[in-house]
């Protein structure tokens, strides 16, 4: 076990890739932003290609991932894939225990922009909450699917209970959404005439 002053004080990019290493898979950085793309993106976020390799050469850098070239199936370049190490899967689980928890921080465009609806026209407001909607709906359908995609694999257990947040909290945004178009036509039914 990795002692707690042993774990260096990694970016969250960092402990996002060792973490998706973590599922005992040998994968490579193309592997790593699909799989973030499909899971740590419908609640946290997905870090670029050039984030994941940059992250992937400090994990190898610090002991906690390993990596090897394969031939590839098809083509003409090799693949270098990554496996975690038994000190990473240690030091990934020491953080995922004890590192302090950071509170989300709500940053809400469509409300920042409804927060300015006296500056703007009532249908425009209408249209920036339509179309939040509509991305709420979208998210929604994919981690619907992605919930399904998981199937029955008990290494998937605790992401597929992301995935199914992720389709719960997007229900509630879309939700949202569509309660507060009621509310602006029920502003706007009470605005007196000018």
């Amino acid at each position: 076990m990795v002692d707690d002053e042993k774990v260096p004080a990694l970016p969250a990019t960092s402990w996002a890739v060792l973490g998706l290493l973590s599922f005992g898979r040998e994968l490579s950085g193309y592997d790593l932003k699909k799989w973030s793309d499909r899971s740590l993106s419908l609640f946290y976020w997905s870090p670029s290609f050039s984030q994941i390799y940059s992250e992937l050469k400090r994990l190898e850098g610090a002991g906690y991932a390993t990596s090897r070239l394969v031939a590839p199936e098809s083509g003409t370049r090799d693949k270098r894939v990554y496996r975690i190490t038994g000190e990473g899967l240690a030091a990934v689980r020491t953080w995922a225990r004890t590192a302090p928890l950071d509170p989300p921080v709500l940053k809400h465009g469509p409300m920042l922009r409804l927060w300015l609806g006296h500056l703007v026209e009532p249908d425009r407001s209408r249209e920036i909450l339509a179309g939040h909607r509509e991305f709420a709906e979208t998210m929604r359908l994919r981690a619907e699917a992605d919930v399904a995609d998981a199937g029955a694999d008990e290494a998937w257990a605790y992401p597929l209970l992301t995935l199914k947040w992720a389709e719960r909290y997007y229900a509630a945004e879309r939700d949202l959404a569509d309660a507060m178009l009621a509310d602006i036509e029920e502003l706007e039914r009470n605005r007196p005439c000018p």
